[in-house]
């Protein structure tokens, strides 16, 4: 499947967009079909800036979109590194990142449950246990709490992880 193609599916050009923005973008449509380049080519062949192109190939890299192969130059000893794409693994790149997604999610559920909460109209958000010694004022500023009702957070945790365990296959 060409680059242009697996763009036009617009999930993966939103998933893409995310971690890459518009200049990443860009270098992927104009990013040659076959061959491997350099950075410096691909600066060259597609008009974007040379940091800008090390900056995305170096993102897709960590997310294991594109793969380099290293060149010594023998007289020099410069290395020349080659990259390719290798977007058919998006689909593994969104499922590890909805994996991680669904993680913080559990986290953030089970603190959300586990904790009572107290508002300052100031100053934010606080645990029982925070303002518990102060008498129930505000740690930052002293302004007296309010119990915080975080029944409508927590539904939307519920919601959305329900949501990514389904996509996941996990229920």
């Amino acid at each position: 499947m060409s680059i242009a193609e697996i763009l036009k599916d617009e999930a993966i050009r939103t998933y893409l967009h995310r971690l890459i923005r518009d200049e990443g973008l860009d270098l992927l449509e104009k990013f040659p079909e076959e061959g491997e380049y350099s950075d410096e080519e691909l600066a060259e062949k597609t008009g974007i800036n040379l940091n800008s192109v090390r900056h995305t190939l170096y993102t897709l890299y960590e997310k294991r979109l594109a793969e380099y192969r290293r060149l010594k130059n023998t007289e020099t000893g410069w290395l020349t590194y080659l990259w390719t794409l290798r977007l058919d693994r998006v689909p593994g790149a969104v499922m590890e990142d909805m994996k991680m997604m669904l993680e913080k999610l559990e986290a953030r559920e089970n603190f959300e449950e586990e904790n009572d909460f107290y508002l300052c109209k100031t100053c934010g958000t606080f645990t029982f246990n925070e303002v518990m010694e102060l008498d129930f004022a505000c740690p930052r500023c002293t302004q007296p709490v309010e119990h915080f009702d975080n029944e409508a957070l927590l539904s939307a945790l519920k919601r959305r992880i329900s949501a990514i365990r389904e996509c996941l296959g996990y229920e």
